[in-house]
């Protein structure tokens, strides 16, 4: 008897799958609410003032973020994202930098799905799914320090109670989006630098690297993430180049696609570029995950290609991570 009760049971939550999904369904779509503001030719940054352009109390999930002006350094604008209250931005992004894009590089117009560029020297957008649990602010500041407080305009956009997906994975309630930066590091030849260091789980989202040096040698360093203390790493490259998809040095010059782009191109002395991690996932356990990067490539005592004499690479890295 015990047994029929049980497969009764069974059967009951089979038969029930599609209604009880439709049920879920719908009550998720009873509960989300678009928010958002805009701002219309607003005098909003005066110098050295961090100014708030949104905030927003309850749950949900950033969704939009565009920016417009024209004036010195606005790629160089920091765009600031405080979620649940903190002290201090998990989000604290230059504008060009925030959607992969280094050396201050002007190309456009050119975009995907999460980010792009439109203008000149605005029209910088972004739909990373930022989600917050009690509260949102978003602010901007200004680099320069002139003393005209120029003219701004901005979109700020989520829905509340929207879930974060990543790879086909939904995350949970408690992931966060945080960006991990590193500005200028210099590495010398066949140097393995850290640019991220987390001791939490998570996932890897988007990584943008802008890199300088007195050749391309450099880009023969392969990308390399240690899952959970490991002391032999998960190659997710080849070289550099090709993290980004890219193939012989980038010869054929700039690019943009949903997955990753080369924004910013000197052949044999500089680029920039960005890797999404959505269609690609690369999850990491609650032991946490370490990202390097090398100036160039040593593997098996057999080097490849290292920058020559005492030059040095310079980097620039933004890498994007939801943890929980």
């Amino acid at each position: 008897m015990k047994l029929i009760q049980t497969i009764s049971a069974a059967c009951l939550s089979a038969l029930c799958g599609f209604s009880c999904a439709g049920r879920a369904r719908a009550a998720d779509i009873d509960q989300v609410r678009s928010f958002g503001t805009a701002g219309k030719e607003r005098r909003m940054l005066p110098a050295g003032a961090e100014t708030e352009l949104f905030h927003f109390a309850g749950h949900g999930v950033l969704t939009h973020m565009w920016f417009g002006g024209s004036f010195p350094d606005y790629g160089r604008t920091r765009i600031r994202v405080y979620v649940d209250g903190e002290p201090q931005a998990s989000i604290d992004m230059e504008l060009l930098m925030g959607i992969g894009v280094g050396f201050e590089d002007a190309a456009a117009p050119w975009g995907i799905e999460r980010i792009g560029k439109t203008g000149q020297p605005s029209g910088i957008y972004n739909t990373y799914r930022i989600p917050f649990g009690r509260s949102v602010r978003v602010t901007a500041e200004r680099r320069n320090s002139d003393k005209e407080n120029p003219v701004f305009w901005w979109i700020i956009r989520g829905v509340e109670n929207l879930p974060v997906t990543l790879g086909g994975v939904r995350l949970p309630d408690s992931a966060r989006l945080r960006l991990y930066k590193t500005e200028n590091r210099k590495a010398a030849p066949l140097e393995e630098i850290d640019i991220y260091n987390g001791h939490r789980a998570g996932a890897l989202y988007q990584v943008t690297i802008a890199g300088k040096s007195t050749n391309f040698d450099f880009l023969e360093g392969c990308v390399r993430a240690y899952m959970g203390g490991a002391k032999a790493p998960l190659l997710l490259s080849s070289g550099m180049e090709d993290y980004f998809l890219g193939t012989y040095y980038f010869n054929k010059g700039r690019y943009y696609t949903p997955v990753a782009g080369l924004t910013h191109f000197v052949p044999d002395r500089e680029f920039s570029g960005y890797r999404f991690h959505e269609a690609d996932p690369i999850f990491f356990p609650p032991s946490g995950m370490r990202l390097t990067i090398r100036a160039g490539e040593k593997i098996d005592g057999h080097v490849f290609g290292p920058p020559p004499g005492p030059a040095e690479t310079t980097y620039t890295t933004y890498v994007w991570v939801y943890e929980w």
